[in-house]
């Protein structure tokens, strides 16, 4: 016979199981269409660095470790998160939180993360941290969408505790948080770092509608050059500090026109 405690402890342990799993097939997931636009030639127009399209043999290395990086770092985290976050205060039953609630929060989480992501990931690249902990993530100039996460053990911890830790906090301050809006948050925060190392600027791209978000438009810079851009979602923190490097968008306005004037 269960007791309270060993449901509980069997709770968390599915929902420790179905979080892992989630993460995966979303992460995945999501990268998956633009490793197809990489072998379709009617994409080329849209990747920004076109000239250093990434092999199948770059991502099937990028693919192993992170995947090695998320069954022996983040599966623990993601593991210790429920039992944690519940501890904190997050409700994990019924009644289900209105949606006007869970855009509120997961607004904040996006403003608050990208805080924590822009001085830390500044921090990464002063010349003694970029050497030992952040250059790894800086392989790939032209980054990809499975790079998103291709990372060191120590700056995956780091940097995540802008997606985690925050919520948590959220949550012990406030003791308003559910896990439903926490599964959103973290769907639309991967959705995010994936575009960002995506390559690909489209006219749909989000910061066409929205001017302060960052995206690939932003972030594929910041791989290009290695200094500036450090923000992860919008743009105003670079903006505000003079950190800001320029944007694929505007460069390649620039060579339109250059190419105009030529042609005249």
């Amino acid at each position: 016979m269960f007791t309270s405690t060993s449901s509980r402890k069997l709770g968390q342990h599915a929902t420790g199981i179905m979080s892992f799993v989630m993460h995966e097939i979303i992460y995945f997931g999501r990268a998956l269409p633009f490793i197809i636009m990489d072998k379709i030639p009617y994409f080329r127009k849209y990747k920004i660095q076109a000239h250093k399209m990434p092999t199948l043999a770059e991502q099937w290395q990028c693919a192993k470790l992170v995947l090695l990086s998320h069954f022996t770092v983040e599966l623990p985290q993601i593991w210790l998160f429920h039992p944690t976050a519940q501890y904190f205060g997050m409700s994990t039953s019924v009644p289900f939180p209105s949606w006007q609630t869970m855009a509120f929060q997961i607004a904040v989480f996006f403003v608050l993360e990208d805080a924590w992501h822009y001085w830390l990931h500044r921090a990464l690249h002063t010349p003694m941290l970029y050497k030992k902990i952040h250059k790894l993530h800086h392989q790939y100039s032209a980054p990809f969408g499975l790079a998103a996460e291709y990372a060191s053990p120590i700056e995956t911890m780091i940097l995540a505790f802008g997606s985690v830790g925050v919520p948590i906090i959220w949550g012990a301050v406030t003791q308003n948080l559910h896990i439903l809006t926490m599964y959103i948050w973290i769907i639309l925060r991967l959705f995010q770092a994936i575009d960002a190392h995506s390559g690909y600027e489209f006219p749909w791209s989000l910061h066409h509608v929205l001017p302060f978000w960052a995206g690939a438009d932003h972030h594929d810079v910041h791989h290009e050059k290695f200094l500036g851009n450090y923000s992860s979602s919008f743009r105003w923190w670079d903006y505000v500090l003079g950190t800001e490097v320029g944007s694929a968008s505007n460069k390649q306005a620039k060579q339109k026109k250059a190419a105009s004037v030529k042609t005249q």
